[in-house]
């Protein structure tokens, strides 16, 4: 129970970390880049299917990963992109960080029911390719979203 409530705290210090973060990048320009790395850093987090405790049925890979595309709907609906003086911008969505809060919620809850059912290593792992999932597609839309303006701006 101590590693569930630990992990849950880290988890919603994260969460505050990437809002406060996402705020702020609606003030600056967006390129490729800010938009492909944070999931590129986040894939180094598979390392821990190296371990046999982190590793999941293929059942659950499947499961997890089509939940975190289900929950990038979401994310993908509320990010918009805007031009203002020949750069690209994230616009501020006014839902946007009462999605990020009610998501993060919804995923604390399933992680508790689940967490209830199986060990802490393969929760872990679920609730990683869960969130895997879920930034990969969103970051995936964000920019080809973003190359469809850059091409609009060249001409």
């Amino acid at each position: 129970m101590f590693w569930v409530i630990g992990s849950t705290i880290v988890g919603l210090f994260m969460a505050t970390t990437m809002i406060v973060i996402r705020a702020k990048a609606s003030k600056k320009p967006t390129n490729a880049k800010r938009i492909l790395l944070p999931p590129f850093f986040m894939s180094t987090g598979a390392l821990m299917f190296l371990f046999p405790q982190f590793r999941v049925p293929l059942l659950e890979v499947i499961v997890a990963l089509l939940v975190g595309i289900l929950f990038s709907i979401f994310l993908i609906k509320s990010t918009h992109m805007e031009v203002k003086n020949e750069e690209i911008y994230l616009k501020p969505s006014k839902y946007f960080i009462l999605l990020l809060v009610v998501l993060l919620i919804i995923r604390l809850l399933l992680k508790w029911l689940v967490s209830a059912q199986i060990s802490l290593g393969e929760t872990s792992g679920i609730f990683f390719l869960l969130a895997f999932g879920m930034i990969i597609t969103w970051r995936l839309s964000m920019y080809f979203q973003y190359k469809k303006l850059v091409k609009r701006l060249e001409k």
